[in-house]
């Protein structure tokens, strides 16, 4: 095996072939494997997979092609299941054109209340199409700092929606929404009634821009959002065209299991993607190495290509249906949330008054008590956590009231006058 490794340039040049990886052993099979390019290339689009006949009408939502295998076959990827996607690749590789082909397959099967995107484009040329369609949870965030904040935002509903369910007594977003009518009838009037939760994708194109201007709390977002986030139905998509270690870090390679490599220029930065060489034998233009969750073998596929024109036909088309309704304050970059106080300070000392009757904070117990939305609720947690007066975010555990009663009078005098 040693000495085939060896000849592998005298093969290229027997085989009439620039470039080949051996494949060293094939798995499950006693032996070695060559796989050259071929001579008459064909263009996989993606209209061709959507129209086949072959795939599963049955497909979860989030279940998107992305390309032909060796054999032809179409290749879908399972967002829920992956739950979170590492792409990276040298420019030109077909990187963007994968994340196009991602979306563009997502508004073809999603309804903007089912799924919803939060996408950050430092370039300002990828994702800019995409602006405006009513899946955005905010327009196309371009700002690094604005895109730190964001994420900040990303991880305070992760919690919300954890505390949500941990109150309906369920495992998942899933099961939560399968589940709504049932939960409601158990409710009694008084009680704030469940809501439709939507998925949330979080969709980043370029990571080395936000690297460079706010690692630590990029870093800090993602690992986070990906370490925790799959059960309450928000997963991430990051894209990068500089494979080093300084920006696919261990720690985001740790807590993101589902990788595709395109074509690089080194064994190295094939390594820092998928953890083994091959990416730097691929052919450019769509071909790709993808790494499943605990898989060790990565599948070569051809991307499906999806034209410009395509795309900015099918965003058109699905913006005359429904506007965007964006959510305030997703990129405020301010780090600290006591300012807000002031704005609804009826409502912050209402607040007070029910965790230190009930002697213990939740989102779920604003809800009840003050008859508000999870997400009002939920930003008046953090407020009374900013004050200091409820401790930090524990899993679906109650947090703790910090203050006595007697020290209400106090709270409210240095935050809210």
């Amino acid at each position: 095996m040693r000495k085939i490794l060896t000849l592998e340039n005298d093969l290229c040049v027997a085989l009439g072939t620039p470039d080949l990886r051996i494949l060293t052993p094939i798995p499950g099979k006693a032996a070695l494997g060559l796989e050259v390019p071929n001579k008459v290339k064909e263009i996989v689009t993606l209209g061709d997979i959507l129209l086949s006949p072959d795939i599963n009408p049955n497909r979860g939502i989030l279940t998107v092609p992305i390309g032909k295998d060796l054999n032809g076959d179409p290749v879908f990827i399972d967002i829920v299941e992956m739950p979170h996607l590492l792409i990276a690749g040298a420019t030109g590789s077909g990187k963007s054109s994968c994340l196009n082909n991602i979306l563009t397959s997502l508004l073809f099967q999603t309804r903007p209340w089912d799924v919803k995107f939060l996408m950050i484009d430092p370039k300002m040329v990828e994702l800019n199409v995409f602006d405006g369609i009513p899946h955005l949870l905010t327009k196309v965030v371009t700002k690094p700092k604005e895109a730190a904040a964001a994420l900040a935002w990303v991880v305070r509903e992760m919690e919300q929606r954890f505390e949500i369910i941990a109150r309906a007594r369920v495992r998942s977003i899933e099961q939560y929404n399968v589940s709504l009518d049932e939960l409601n009838q158990q409710l009694t009037e008084d009680e704030e009634k469940f809501q439709h939760i939507p998925y949330i994708i979080v969709f980043i194109d370029e990571l080395y821009d936000l690297m460079i201007i706010s690692a630590s709390e990029v870093e800090d977002s993602i690992c986070r959002i990906a370490q925790m986030a799959r059960a309450v139905g928000i997963h991430l998509i990051v894209a990068t065209q500089r494979p080093s270690v300084n920006v696919i870090t261990g720690i985001i390679k740790a807590n993101i299991p589902s990788r595709i490599a395109f074509a690089v220029t080194s064994g190295t930065d094939s390594r820092v993607i998928i953890d083994q060489v091959g990416a730097e034998k691929l052919i450019g233009k769509g071909d790709m190495l993808y790494l499943p969750t605990a898989a060790s073998t990565p599948i070569r596929i051809q991307g499906a290509f999806v034209t410009q024109r395509e795309v900015e036909s099918t965003v058109s088309y699905i913006k005359n249906q429904v506007k965007p309704k964006y959510i305030k304050g997703i990129t405020d970059v301010e780090s600290k949330i006591s300012p807000a106080a002031k704005e609804d300070e009826a409502l912050v000392e209402e607040a007070l008054k029910v965790i230190l009757k009930a002697g213990y904070a939740s989102v779920s117990l604003l809800q009840r008590r003050l008859r508000l939305g999870y997400s009002r609720a939920g930003r008046l947690i953090d407020i009374l956590e900013d004050m200091g007066v409820i401790s930090g975010y524990a899993g679906s555990k109650p947090r703790e009231v910090l203050i006595t009663e007697e020290e209400f009078e106090k709270i409210k005098s240095s935050n809210l006058s």
